[in-house]
């Protein structure tokens, strides 16, 4: 056997790649970005070794690159994914995903008397506690945790 490292998965010249996703929330990201309608390359690997997470996930994207809003979205299911920003094979730029402050129409409010819930209207909720990821809707006030919501 040899000293050799290789690599699990091939370089991208110019893409994203969505790093350090737990491995349970791989499907779900991949559900959330619309990866399935893509049809540029993509590249999926789970159940990778990792220091933080002990499994992670990662998906590299070639020639696409996301917006604030689906980086909000991200989040919510997989809030220290890290993503990085690939130009002719080289990282012009690392982001950490960070809960913003503020979601608008992607969390459904699960409190059945919202207007959000009867009135075709967007969803608005604050981030009062960006670590246990509880989220209060702006319009009935009713507050939920972000492993009891429904994406939209």
């Amino acid at each position: 056997m040899s000293d050799k490292k290789e690599l699990q998965v091939a370089a991208l010249k110019n893409g994203t790649v969505i790093d350090h996703i737990p491995s349970d929330k791989l499907f779900t990201v991949v559900s959330l970005l619309g990866l399935k309608q893509m049809d540029t390359n993509i590249t999926i690997g789970n159940n990778f070794e990792s220091k933080k997470l002990g499994k992670k996930g990662i998906i590299k994207i070639a020639d696409r690159f996301f917006t604030d809003e689906e980086i909000s979205k991200l989040s919510v299911v997989a809030p220290n994914v890290k993503l990085n920003i690939i130009r002719d094979y080289e990282v012009v730029e690392k982001k950490q995903v960070v809960m913003p402050d503020e979601l608008k129409g992607i969390v459904k409010c699960n409190n059945p008397k919202c207007i959000t819930n009867n009135e075709p209207m967007q969803t608005w909720f604050h981030v009062i506690d960006k670590e246990k990821g509880l989220l209060k809707c702006h319009y009935c006030e009713k507050e939920q945790l972000k492993d009891n919501i429904k994406l939209l």
